[in-house]
């Protein structure tokens, strides 16, 4: 059962309604209690409206006890449904009608589930839940294709996540007409990201692995060092080299380390996912 969200037409809120669609799509739907098939699509109207979530009005006008109301509208049969768009009737429909038949009507003037879907995501992202917005997001990229709003919105998660890496790679695909004071912004944490991420002690560690590119201890400590500052990638390539040697190095610890950093980064992360590949290939 779908809670009650139509509005009931009358004469004193008509007006008001009609001028609610200068905003946002308004469908009436004319009706008459002693005609079951007219309530029936008065439910699947309310079926489709909860779906849109505040993109579409409901009315409903009750034709036998409104009938001054439904001869301004001249309505001759029913069942009738009306769509009002800024202020003025955009389509309809007359007789009896399926919910596919309702559907294919209110899609032409309507936002596409896809589209509803990234408006939320986007909602999302402006309210910093970056976790939950970014899986959406890399699922209607696969959807939209190339679309730089999308992509934006990705990098953002990325870089808000730590997953710099991805991040720099992202919105290098970005077009010169695009890029925009959010794409700035995120080069520009990328850009203070780098520099934090490459202090003496790294530098010192990198030249001594350099020389020295078989010392496992080494390397170790580097990883470490590279996972403190988010370099994940640069981490978990150092520990798998040193795990595919031995698996208990470090007491252990190596492998402790790259466990917590794949768990760290989450199920849905893609370079995490290459490493947990790798390191479950040598436990198991």
């Amino acid at each position: 059962m779908y809670e009650k969200l139509a509005i009931e037409l009358n004469e004193q809120n008509l007006q008001q309604v009609i001028e609610t669609s200068m905003q946002t799509p308004v469908v009436i739907s004319f009706w008459a209690p002693s005609m079951p098939e007219t309530a029936e699509v008065n439910n699947i109207l309310e079926k489709i409206a909860t779906q849109y979530q505040g993109q579409l009005v409901l009315a409903t006008l009750d034709c036998e006890s409104q009938q001054m109301v439904a001869a301004q509208f001249g309505v001759r049969g029913l069942p009738t449904v009306a769509l009002f768009k800024n202020g003025q009737p955009a389509d309809g429909a007359t007789g009896p009608q399926s919910e596919e038949s309702l559907r294919t009507m209110l899609s032409k003037h309507l936002p596409s589930q896809e589209e509803l879907q990234l408006k939320q995501a986007l909602v999302l992202v402006d309210s910093q839940q970056y976790s939950q917005a970014l899986p959406i997001l890399r699922e209607l990229s696969a959807h939209f294709g190339q679309n730089s709003i999308i992509s934006l919105a990705i990098a953002e998660c990325l870089v808000e996540t730590s997953q710099h890496d991805e991040a720099e790679t992202l919105l290098d695909t970005i077009p010169m007409q695009d890029q925009d004071a959010k794409y700035k912004g995120l080069i520009a944490k990328l850009e203070l990201h780098k520099q934090a991420s490459d202090s003496p002690e790294i530098r010192h560690l990198e030249e001594q692995l350099a020389n020295t590119p078989d010392n496992t201890q080494i390397a170790y400590e580097l990883a470490v060092q590279y996972s403190q500052v988010d370099r994940a990638q640069e981490a978990l390539e150092l520990l798998i080299k040193i795990l595919r040697k031995d698996m208990n190095f470090a007491d252990g610890n190596a492998k402790k380390t790259m466990m917590d950093m794949l768990s760290a980064l989450g199920q849905g992360n893609a370079i995490a996912s290459q490493y947990r590949r790798q390191l479950y290939s040598l436990l198991y």
